[in-house]
């Protein structure tokens, strides 16, 4: 067992998308430096200072590097950190200094390598980690044998060491673990996409290969290609049909059969936004030709008004009405749901949010939801619209 979670951790890849450099690198590169000019100024007890100065300039500049070459940075970190006080007693012999044999080597900016042990298992790879775990691991214990400091101060001193790279690993794991449930969402959205095309076009190649079989009967007395038409018309619906329950197969769940009908979509708005006893009133609006939209997109609009009116019953604070705007233009439809509630900032976007915004980027779309410039909550979707001439089904509203 210890085996295979020491292999796993070896294999362990390094997290996707780590940034190279943002603004706060830079605002921590100049503080670091500010600190090293002052300590270098201010402080008196300083081995031979111009040694301390660039050593800490040195771990400064590893910073910038930390995500992108977490290894290299802990090693050049922790390797100076053994060569200093060899190059520090080598130039006091030179130039004849005389220093207390428990006078401090470096600055204490030098503290800036707690940054490096953190970045080490946030950044870095199974592999690295490992190997930049056994740096420190061997440098704390050259430190140890040849410092005079007492064994207990430096076992503290090397759990607090360690203590950045236990907070990386935990928050490795934490933005690993929501990308994951962010990954399952964006799946079942998937999934949820899947089932609904497959529905749509179940829906309407069965009432093809009844109007085929039909045909046929009736054509007895037609010229044979009419028979023949029919017959391929027939046998090509039956096996589109056939195909596409076997491709989405493995997205049911097991002993769901295929539902032959069409999924809520924007006729059922009204009956949606009608919700007896709720303490919002909601002000449902329709605009332009909704009755000939592409399936996925009639399906995905529904799901947006029904999200975001969730959304509001659970969180709205201080809300008393909502509106809901969809319009169709020639290209495009949009979707704009918003609340009078008070202007709070709901934090993260929950996983419903995140579906749909995967939902909205699978067909070519848009979705921004966040607060609103005076009040509320809103939430705004731009869909393109496919040509009502091929694709769609008009579905009566209800």
């Amino acid at each position: 067992m210890l085996r295979d979670d020491l292999r796993t951790l070896w294999t362990e890849p390094r997290p996707p998308d780590a940034p190279a450099r943002v603004r706060r690198d830079w605002v921590l590169l100049a503080a670091c430096l500010a600190g090293v000019a002052l300590e270098a100024v201010l402080r008196e007890n300083v081995v031979w200072r111009p040694v301390a100065v660039v050593f800490a300039v040195w771990l400064c500049l590893l910073t910038l590097w930390r995500r992108t070459r977490p290894l290299a940075t802990v090693t050049l970190a922790f390797g100076s950190v053994v060569l200093l006080p060899v190059a520090s007693l080598v130039a006091s012999l030179v130039a004849s200094l005389v220093a207390a044999p428990r006078e401090p080597v470096g600055l204490y900016t030098g503290a800036v390598v707690l940054v490096l042990v953190y970045a080490l298992p946030r950044w870095g790879s199974g592999r690295e980690i490992v190997l930049g775990g056994a740096v420190i691991l061997a440098v704390g214990a050259v430190c140890s044998v040849t410092d005079e400091t007492p064994v207990a101060e430096n076992v503290v001193g090397f759990a607090f060491l360690l203590l950045p790279g236990v907070v990386g690993a935990a928050v490795r794991f934490r933005v690993t673990a929501r990308e994951r449930q962010l990954d399952q969402v964006r799946s079942r959205e998937r999934e949820q996409l899947a089932r609904e095309l497959h529905d749509t076009v179940a829906h309407h190649v069965s009432a093809m290969v009844i109007i085929a079989q039909a045909g046929r009967v009736l054509a007895g007395t037609d010229p044979s290609a009419a028979v023949e038409a029919l017959e391929g018309v027939e046998e090509e619906g039956a096996r589109t049909l056939e195909e596409m329950r076997a491709m989405v197969a493995t997205l049911r769940d097991r002993g769901v059969g295929a539902e032959l009908a069409p999924p809520a979509g924007v006729a059922d708005l009204e009956r949606l936004v009608r919700t007896p006893g709720g303490r919002l009133r909601v002000d449902l609006g329709l605009d332009g030709e909704l009755d000939a939209l592409p399936p996925a997109v009639d399906a995905a609009v529904y799901r947006i008004v029904q999200e975001s009116v969730t959304n509001a019953l659970r969180h709205a604070v201080d809300a008393t009405e909502l509106v809901v705007r969809v319009s169709a233009e020639r290209h495009t439809v949009r979707v704009s749901v918003r609340d009078n509630g008070r202007r709070t900032g709901r934090g993260r976007d929950g996983y419903g949010l995140t579906g749909l915004r995967e939902r909205a980027t699978l067909l070519g779309g848009t979705l921004r939801a966040g607060p609103g410039t005076d009040r509320g909550w809103h939430v705004d979707a731009e869909l393109p619209r496919a040509r009502s001439e091929s694709g769609v089904h008009s579905r009566p509203r209800r």
